[in-house]
């Protein structure tokens, strides 16, 4: 029997107007604005009234490291809202929102999967509610009034060759990274070096998914750093006077997605930085606004487990006063699999010991992640090639780790696929067992951070960097930026910053090739190996198979 596509099962979906699933959380239709039928905006004055209700209990959802043969984690994410509906409680799900360049590269989409999804499926991979358009627009309107305060005398005395603040699209466009901007002369301004981003990972999002508010929200895009001075005195979005402008453009941008699941449970959709790049979270707005709302928000976080569950919690709930109450940690037998050395097309043979021989990189999350105080369960996404005896070595082997592991069938079954997971994650977070604490103290010196961060997550030996980086740390301590978390932006395939070693590597350094102090965002990003800021697309993109059918319907997504 042949199996159906996401995109032709999220199709398929009866959807309830969005009025009605508003409803489910106490929603008004008069506090939501919709677009079109199936999807709307939470306004902001509703948000406001809620901030004295007492918070549901926050539930996150993370993963082993990724690998071709594919983890789950936004349906797992899903699959575990719609459960915990199942079983009689009220629960909202908080998500990202899908970045056009993977989706048209070679990730896919961000909507979950087979009857584990969030729909309007195609709406939400594509353009949604303009939010990343208008990201796009308003990072972009401040690079373009620093060169323009330049061409006409610059009165705040820039040095050309200090400028930070680079541009952004929204695609996987590699010929963009390094780019000569005003030739033609004169009326064009002047030529310099600078280069483009992906729009995930612009401060101005990280930035948007940190706000509290508008007000918030302008306060963090003034003090944006965008260039030096020849004296190295910062120049900050607020100097060139591009904060008001700016925050007109994010206005509808900061109000918070609502759409739904499958069956028909409340999903918040905002927000998406990029975890290997950003801190990898939905929205705060929408998650404080999730919690307000339901006695239990499942949320995730990008990538593996290393990445986005350490930014989550170093970053996200530091800055946002978050506790999380549980953490479920999602892997496949078939990527235990590939992490014990088989290869992608051999997965669908039985082998137990190659199970066994991947499960250390499991391992070692569930070591990290019972590092922040936070229960762990681990969720067994289920693939109709895993057979029984692989899935009992995945939880004899998590058992000896002092956890316990759940198959789930929510790809094929939907909610009656997560009720034993549901269940019990309810348990735990009622149970008050969370004693969470980040990994690092505030005033903890920056390198100091890069190297806890790297020691006891990535189990490194060693950070590598050059004398001139830990200057400008030094420097920003001075500044009165010490304070700040870091963020660190390496390859998601692995614990190191090889993209190639997987399993639970030692005896590796991770070198710091680059710092970025996002002053707005409330941040130091140290980039560490070779990972960019502007993905390329592969040899053959998902692009490549994306187009219209005869009745007008988009094929290809997944």
């Amino acid at each position: 029997m042949s199996v159906k596509s996401d995109i032709e099962i999220a199709r398929e979906a009866v959807k309830r107007p969005i009025q009605e699933i508003g409803a489910k959380l106490g929603i008004p239709s008069a506090d939501l604005l919709p677009y079109g039928h199936d999807k709307a905006k939470v306004g902001q004055d509703f948000i406001e009234g809620l901030k004295d209700r007492p918070n549901g209990k926050l539930i996150l959802v993370t993963a082993i490291n990724p690998t071709p043969a594919g983890e789950g984690k936004t349906t797992t994410t899903v699959g575990l809202g719609d459960g915990l509906n199942a079983i009689g409680k009220k629960a909202a799900i908080c998500i990202r929102e899908a970045s056009l360049g993977p989706c048209f590269g070679m990730k896919g989409g961000a909507a979950g999967g087979g009857y584990a999804q969030v729909v309007p499926m195609e709406e939400m991979n594509l353009h949604f509610t303009g939010d990343f358009h208008a990201i796009t627009s308003a990072h972009n309107l401040l690079s373009a009034m620093i060169d323009n305060h330049i061409y006409w005398g610059n009165a705040l005395g820039i040095d050309e060759r200090r400028i930070t603040w680079r541009r952004v699209l929204d695609m996987n466009d590699r010929a963009l990274r390094d780019v000569v901007v005003g030739l033609g002369g004169v009326a064009n301004g002047f030529s310099r070096q600078t280069g483009f981003d992906i729009t995930v990972a612009s401060e101005v999002m990280a930035i948007l998914c940190l706000a509290t508010d508008l007000a918030d929200l302008e306060a963090r895009l003034g003090r944006i750093i965008v260039a030096y001075t020849r004296d190295r005195d910062p120049i900050t979005c607020a100097d060139i006077g591009a904060s008001g402008a700016m925050t007109v453009l994010l206005k509808d941008a900061m109000q918070p997605n609502l759409v739904q699941t499958l069956e028909h449970n409340p999903a918040f959709v905002h927000g998406g930085p990029f975890a290997n790049i950003a801190h990898g979270c939905n929205s705060v707005i929408a998650t404080t606004t999730a919690l307000k709302l339901a006695d239990y928000v499942v949320t995730e976080a990008g990538f593996g487990a290393d990445l986005g569950a350490e930014k989550f919690m170093n970053i996200k709930c530091r800055k946002a006063e978050l506790t999380p109450d549980c953490v479920v940690l999602v892997a496949t037998v078939r990527a235990m699999k590939m992490n014990g050395g088989v290869a992608k097309a051999d997965l669908g043979a039985e082998n137990v010991g190659a199970v066994q021989a991947g499960c250390p990189n499991l391992g070692r999350h569930i070591q990290n992640l019972k590092g922040f105080g936070v229960p762990v369960v681990v969720a067994i996404n289920h693939f109709v090639s895993d057979t029984e005896a692989e899935v009992e070595a995945v939880k004899d082997y998590v058992a000896e780790m002092g956890a316990e592991a759940i198959l789930c069938k929510h790809w094929a079954e939907g909610s009656k696929g997560t009720e034993e997971l549901a269940t019990r994650v309810a348990e735990i977070a009622d149970s008050g067992q969370a004693q969470f604490a980040p990994l690092y103290p505030d005033e903890m010196g920056l390198f100091e951070k890069i190297e806890t961060i790297a020691t006891r997550i990535y189990h490194a030996d060693e950070v590598l960097a050059d004398k001139k980086i830990r200057d400008q740390l030094h420097a920003w301590e001075a500044a009165g930026f010490g304070n700040l978390p870091v963020c660190m932006a390496k390859t998601q395939y692995s614990f190191s910053t090889d993209p190639g070693l997987r399993g639970a590597p030692t005896g590796h350094s991770v070198p710091v090739r680059e710092v970025r102090l996002s002053a707005g965002a409330g941040f130091v990003v140290a980039i560490c190996g070779e990972i960019m800021t502007m993905p390329g697309l592969p040899r053959h993109p998902a692009a490549e198979s994306i187009g219209l059918n005869d009745a007008g319907e988009v094929e290809g997504l997944f």
